[in-house]
This record gives C-alpha cells, sequence and structure tokens, in this order.
C-alpha cells in the first residue's frame, strides 16, 4: 500500500512538473495571478456557481491593476481591462481568432459570424453587411415602431402595478428581431413556442457557464456524459426547432406564391412577387439576403441556419438584457428622466403620433442616456480572444496560445477613465465631454474588425422602445441599481427578477 501511495505521489509530482514548468507556463506564470496550487492550478479558484464566478471577477480585478493570469494544466489565460492593451487585441485582424471558450457555442451556432474566423468569417460579413446599411436599416424600423406600440399596450395592462421588466422586454425584442431582420412575424402559435425558445436559450448559456467553470467538462466526451450535458442537448432542440420554422415561415412567404382569396392574399401576393423581382440591395430582410445568397450559391441550407440562431440569440437577448438596464437608471434617475421627456415633448409637442427615424436622430440626450446605460451595465460584459503570436501585454510578454479575455464590464467602470464611475452620468457622452477619451474605452460593440455588426439596429431599437415608453409612462423604481445582482454568462444577467412600476401619462 505504501508503495502504492508513493508511486500516486511521484505521479502527480511528475505531472505537476510537466504542468508548471515547461516554457510556456514559465512565460505566463510571469504575469500577476491568483497563486497557483499543487497539480491543480487556478482550476479550483473557478469551480464556482455563476454568480459566484462574477463577484470573483470584481475581486481579482481588484487585486491586479490592468491584467492577471489565470492558469491550470495546459490551459493559460490573461485578463485585461485597459485600454491599451485591448487596443492591441481587438484593432487587428491578427488576433482574429475567438478563444476555446467559444467553441462551447459551436453545438449551438455552429460556423455562424460570432465563432467562425479567416476567409470564412470574411466571406460570410461581406454577405450580411449590406442587410445592415442605414438604408435597409430604414426598412426595418416600421416593425420596429409596431412592436414599440405592442410594448405600450402590455404595459398599460399592469395598471401601475410593480411588475418584472424581463419577461417583457424580451417579449419585444424577440418579436422585433423576428419582424424586421428575419422578416416573419410571429403568429399565436408561433409566439408560445417563443416561450419556450427564450427559456431554452436561458437554459443553455447557464450549461455553457458550468461547462467553462470545471476544466474537466472542457472535454468533450466527458461533458456529453454529464447531465448537463444531456440538458443542453435538450433545449438546443428546441432552440433550433423555432429558427428552422422562422426560416420555414419565411421561404413560404416570398418564394412560393399562392393563389390570392382575397384583398389580404392579393397584397401578400403582390409583395412576394416584388420580392422576386427585385433588386437585392432592396430585399427588407436580412434573412431574404440569405436565402437569395443561396441560390446565388453563395451560402447553403446550413449557413442560413448559422446565421438566423446567431442573429436571433444576439438580436435578441443582448438587445433586452440593454432595455432593461436602461429602464432601471432611467426609473431611478429622475433628473435625467425628466430631461428625456422635455426632449421628447421638444420632438413631439402635443402630437401623440407615431416617431419616425428622423425623429431617432434628434434625440440626443436619450442617446446619451442609453450609451452611459450601456457603460456601467454593457449587455456582453467580457469577449475572448486567442493570442497566435508572442505578444506584450502591460510590459509582460504573452505567449502565443495563450486566450486573452477583455473584460468589458471592468473597463467601463475604471476610474482612470471615467471619473465617478458608478454615477449615471449621461453627459459623460455628450461631444464636448468625449474628446480626448481613449478610443478603445468604451466597447459594448466590441471594437474594430470583429464589431458587433448589428450595433446601428439595436441602437435604434433601445430609441424607439424608450422614447415609446417614456411619452406614455413616467417610471417608478422599484429594483434599485444597488438592489441588482449578477452571474456570469454570455450575456450581464440579473439573478433574479428587476421591478418597476409604469405610471401612465397624459398628454398636455
Amino acid at each position: 500500500m505504501l508503495t502504492v501511495i508513493l508511486l500516486f505521489i511521484l505521479i502527480l509530482c511528475l505531472l505537476h512538473f510537466l504542468f508548471y514548468h515547461n516554457s510556456f507556463a514559465k512565460s505566463l506564470l510571469i504575469v500577476p495571478g491568483p497563486q497557483i496550487k499543487f497539480f491543480f492550478g487556478n482550476s479550483l479558484d473557478i469551480l464556482l456557481t455563476a454568480e459566484e464566478l462574477f463577484t470573483l471577477s470584481y475581486r481579482w480585478v481588484s487585486l491586479y491593476k490592468g491584467i492577471f493570469r489565470f492558469y491550470a494544466y495546459f490551459h493559460g489565460a490573461v485578463c485585461i481591462y485597459n485600454p491599451d492593451d485591448i487596443e492591441i487585441i481587438v484593432s487587428s485582424m491578427k488576433y482574429h481568432e475567438k478563444s476555446v471558450i467559444y467553441k462551447f457555442l459551436k453545438p449551438w451556432l455552429k460556423d455562424g459570424l460570432l465563432l467562425s474566423h479567416g476567409s470564412k468569417w470574411q466571406h460570410r460579413r461581406k454577405i450580411l453587411t449590406s442587410a445592415f446599411h442605414f438604408n435597409v436599416l430604414q426598412k426595418y424600423y416600421p416593425a420596429l415602431e409596431d412592436n414599440s406600440q405592442r410594448l405600450i399596450k402590455s404595459l398599460q395592462n399592469t395598471n401601475g402595478k410593480s411588475i418584472d421588466i424581463i419577461p417583457i422586454s424580451s417579449e419585444y425584442t424577440l418579436n422585433t428581431i423576428c419582424e424586421s431582420a428575419m422578416g416573419t412575424q410571429l403568429n399565436a402559435e408561433a409566439a408560445s413556442a417563443g416561450k419556450l425558445y427564450k427559456q431554452a436559450i436561458y437554459e443553455v448559456t447557464n450549461t455553457i457557464v458550468q461547462r467553462f467553470a470545471n476544466l474537466l467538462l472542457h472535454l468533450d466526451f466527458v461533458f456529453n456524459k454529464t447531465s448537463v450535458g444531456k440538458k443542453q442537448v435538450k433545449y438546443l432542440e428546441v432552440i433550433r426547432k423555432f429558427t428552422e420554422n422562422v426560416i420555414k415561415e419565411r421561404r413560404k412567404r416570398i418564394i412560393n406564391p399562392t393563389m390570392a382569396k382575397n384583398d389580404s392574399d392579393l397584397d401578400e401576393k403582390k409583395e412576394k412577387e416584388e420580392y422576386l423581382l427585385s433588386n437585392k440591395k432592396n430585399r427588407n430582410a436580412m434573412l431574404d439576403l440569405l436565402i437569395s445568397a443561396e441560390r446565388d450559391g453563395l451560402i447553403d441550407d446550413a449557413g442560413i441556419q448559422e446565421e438566423v440562431d446567431t442573429f436571433m440569440f444576439e438580436g435578441y437577448d443582448t438587445t433586452a438584457t440593454g432595455l432593461n438596464y436602461c429602464l432601471v437608471l432611467l426609473a431611478n434617475e429622475q433628473e435625467a428622466q425628466d430631461k428625456v421627456v422635455a426632449e421628447l415633448n421638444g420632438i413631439f409637442g402635443d402630437d401623440n403620433r407615431l416617431a419616425t427615424i428622423d425623429d431617432l436622430n434628434k434625440m440626443r440626450y436619450l442617446e446619451c442616456c442609453i450609451k452611459e446605460s450601456l457603460r456601467l451595465y454593457p449587455p456582453v460584459p467580457f469577449i475572448s480572444r486567442k493570442v497566435p503570436v508572442d505578444t506584450v501585454l502591460s510590459g509582460y510578454k504573452i505567449p502565443a496560445g495563450t486566450y486573452c479575455h477583455i473584460h468589458i464590464y471592468h473597463l467601463h467602470r475604471d476610474e482612470h477613465l471615467f471619473k465617478n464611475a458608478l454615477k449615471f452620468d449621461p453627459d459623460r457622452f455628450l461631444p464636448a465631454n468625449s474628446v480626448g477619451r481613449h478610443n478603445y474605452a468604451y466597447l459594448p460593440f466590441s471594437a474594430g474588425p470583429r464589431n458587433c455588426i448589428g450595433q446601428k439596429l439595436a441602437m435604434i431599437e433601445l430609441k424607439s422602445a424608450l422614447s415609446a415608453v417614456l411619452r406614455n409612462f413616467k417610471l417608478i423604481p422599484v429594483t434599485k441599481p444597488t438592489d441588482l445582482r449578477f452571474a456570469a454568462d454570455l450575456v450581464l444577467r440579473s439573478v433574479g427578477p428587476i421591478h418597476m412600476k409604469f405610471m401612465k401619462r397624459s398628454f398636455v
């Protein structure tokens, strides 16, 4: 027995030496970071719940200034949250490839725009860029405004009671992305499926966080055998079924015209015929563009599915997250809310007409409020890239093969970049106050070649929803910013509901 024990200890010592005394480890361990534990390295440090994992990032950021490292076995990463280092990583195509963390999204998003790299990414980005040109976004706008009005009707039914805004905002953004970029309106059956879709996304992102926190689950053959892996498969089937139906409905609408039976059908048939005859640049939905590209041999059916899954997730969940936190902040900051309402009164006066794109462009203070909300609560709190070559960050030589995690949430709360960083101050984003700010100090939509392709659509959507809400309701706080707690996730997920009241305004 003693011999077996000694042999076991010897093997552990040998493995420890292999893991932590190779040239890669020696280079990386020079970077400040949590203490390496025998054999396990830092792997036990992150074996936490999602909420504890988010809190841990706060603690490490307060201990290590600008950069720290994580190392376990042969897995090495640096975490950065200063603009000079971030500029090096995100501004260049050299660091174009996403880190290993994103492979956990592969069963879901495959090789969609978020995960692909190299020539495939460039090809897909080229196809999709025209779908987010401002002239095309104007065609999306009627769908956005229609859904903003539906949002108002749903809030009217709350009768000034305290409500959880998370399900309401997520329903709004899901309907909006379906009707604008996907060109498909959700009927009653699809709306019911949409609820399952939203729950499935929540569950899948939770399984991804669990996998990230446990290095053993990084191995596919291990993860697939666990209850977490089986749970992920179950919910991915729900997600895939929903997006497949979105594609199917749009194909049916634009590719297979049917005989018209009434005036409504005549209008629909005419729209289909106009679509088939129109120039590609005039297509009204991103999904139309993909279907057209498929007919031209530029993308296949699997590629369409990848991009629809990617844009449905990013267009629904991140925008809903941004909307939630902006509503909370405006409810709690009465002075800012009053300024937005005064701006809206200056644009609309006594007229209760619907907003136009030109009206949105005049909402400059509201835009500052949105930007400040995205600073304090960026919907995507961190991104991650692979370092393909030896790179100097914060004066440390980071060896090739390291993963680089960019903590946007902590970057945005750096006192050196934003004075009184925890204070909600929309005036930070007035043109005069933005002069001299580091170009990589503010990254709610990332930056560089891999910036968010849908950021203009997201801003229009947020302006449309918020202006409609504030023209009709006074926001009364219930949940305060200090009440908010977060869990590590793909988006800045609140732990628990977010409550507030909507009191009907009277047109003067």
